[in-house]
């Protein structure tokens, strides 16, 4: 099958199959299936290694970090307090974004043909 013009970033966001954008791409939260069950486009190119996390950190960061800097010079809680707000929005911003960035960056590893490097001699 050649690659149709699904968009990477939508077909990503959804956790759908970048080539059909029918069969899902997770098995469970972040475990990308062997295959799709719709077209069978084979996941083994599929390797976003750290890239998810990392994008994650950098902006849950910025905005976690503003929310604290916020409520500090707003109201000057307790410490314990700010534990208490910023645990579960650290989880609540951080756990959706992971997922969706994974899939957008497998959807993308497929729409540009993206492959490890090699060295030819």
């Amino acid at each position: 099958m050649s690659h149709t013009h699904i968009p990477p970033v939508s077909a990503g966001l959804r956790g759908r199959c970048p080539r059909c954008g029918e069969g899902r791409m997770f098995s469970g939260f972040l475990s990308v299936v062997p295959r799709c069950e719709a077209c069978g486009l084979d996941y083994g190119f599929a390797d976003s290694a750290d890239g998810p996390a990392v994008f994650v950190m950098l902006i849950a960061g910025f905005l976690v970090a503003g929310v604290a800097l916020w409520m500090e010079f707003t109201y000057e809680p307790p410490w314990w307090a700010h534990v208490l707000v910023q645990g579960p929005l650290i989880a609540v911003v951080c756990l959706p974004m992971l997922r969706a960035l994974k899939g957008v960056l497998i959807a993308l590893q497929y729409a540009n043909r993206a492959e490890e490097g090699r060295l030819e001699k």
